[in-house]
């Protein structure tokens, strides 16, 4: 579901290549029959862009978090454990690392049943950790926070760790195309702060058209990521002083560059925000799991919330200008990555598969008449 799951796959699997390891990305929808994967996809992303309180509504039913008895995503993700299973053997997988939550519902199930051989280690890339991420048959859990980690033993009963965001290394040092974005930054702005809007893969966003003439009029660059929704692109254009972008490749450069992130969705561009040093703001977010998120990370002190728009530009001047505010902000954020998930990952493979190799003691002997 949109490229953030997508994102932390491909770095995992670039950080296991370089160890001299083999890693695949599987997307657990294509290994679902009839076209159902498909269907599920097209289904959440023309709720979240035309019908957000239909998938509010969902939220609430399937993945609030929460006490209660509400229906699961097990019965789905069980129609693609065959296939997992005949891959996981046919390529001698070690491990299997769920990084969206309908694969987390998929290994639990298989593990709890014994019908996965290897170890489930589920990477919970969301702040907040919805019920849909929780199976307790999988081995364990690694989080983004402590207070994360505290939810997941909480609600499976299993061991879960901090093990922080998975942001690429280019992502934390100056980027080699940051200049170049600077230098059109600077044509476009004319001293202007750029401030970068995101709207996720999809181009999602609510009233995007009245938050960019809002920052144009007072003094900012507005820089807003499309993602492949080419109608928005084309829209935002048609505003001055507004800079639309569609599919970007060199986000590190880019986010280097600017002075800020709006975020609606608390997802990998967040967290890419936070590894590049770039204050984040919480605006208008997507219903759901992105305005829970949200929430979330502006509570863990790592970003802020504007509740409207004076709230906005309040908090963009004050973090866009240099001073200890900026620096706090841009510290604690750098604060969340505690350590590398590809090393947590392995490190908990290896000691489930040998706990599961410890000789069980002989049972005692039946005594005698």
């Amino acid at each position: 579901m949109g490229a953030g799951h997508d994102t932390v796959a491909a770095e995992l699997v670039r950080r296991a290549r370089e160890r001299g390891d083999d890693a695949r990305v599987v997307d657990v929808l294509a290994l679902l029959p009839y076209g159902l994967g498909a269907a599920l996809r097209h289904f959440y992303r023309g709720s979240v862009r035309h019908f957000p309180w239909a998938y509010a509504a969902l939220y609430r039913l399937f993945l609030r978090p929460g006490p209660g008895r509400r229906p699961g995503g097990t019965p789905l993700a069980r129609l693609a454990g065959g296939r997992l299973v005949e891959l996981a053997g046919r390529t001698g997988a070690d491990v299997v690392v769920p990084v969206f939550h309908l694969g987390a519902q998929l290994t639990g199930h298989l593990r709890a049943r014994g019908l996965l051989s290897v170890p489930s280690v589920v990477l919970v890339v969301d702040f907040e950790v919805h019920r849909q991420w929780l199976h307790p048959g999988n081995d364990r859990l690694l989080c983004l926070t402590r207070e994360a980690a505290r939810e997941a033993r909480a609600g499976t009963g299993t061991v879960a760790e901090v093990c922080g965001p998975v942001v690429a290394p280019e992502f934390f040092a100056d980027a080699p195309g940051a200049d170049g974005w600077r230098s059109l930054f600077d044509r476009l702005g004319t001293g202007r702060p750029a401030v970068v809007l995101s709207a996720g893969a999809w181009g999602v966003g609510s009233h995007l058209d009245g938050t960019v003439r809002l920052l144009a009029g007072n003094g900012f660059l507005p820089v807003v990521l499309c993602g492949d929704n080419e109608r928005l692109r084309r829209d935002l254009s048609a505003v001055p002083g507004v800079l639309a972008l569609g599919w970007v490749t060199d986000m590190p450069g880019l986010l280097h560059a600017a002075r800020a992130l709006v975020d609606n969705a608390a997802g990998q561009t967040a967290v890419q925000a936070l590894a590049a040093g770039l204050p984040v703001v919480g605006h208008r977010p997507i219903p759901g799991h992105g305005a829970q998120g949200v929430r979330r990370m502006a509570a863990l002190g790592v970003s802020e919330v504007a509740e409207d728009d004076a709230a906005l530009l309040g908090v963009l001047r004050r973090l866009t200008a240099p001073g200890p505010a900026r620096r706090e902000r841009i510290a604690a954020g750098r604060a969340l990555f505690t350590d590398d998930a590809l090393t947590r990952i392995l490190a908990a493979a290896d000691a489930e598969r040998a706990h599961a190799a410890r000789p069980r003691p002989d049972p005692e002997p039946t005594p005698g008449p």
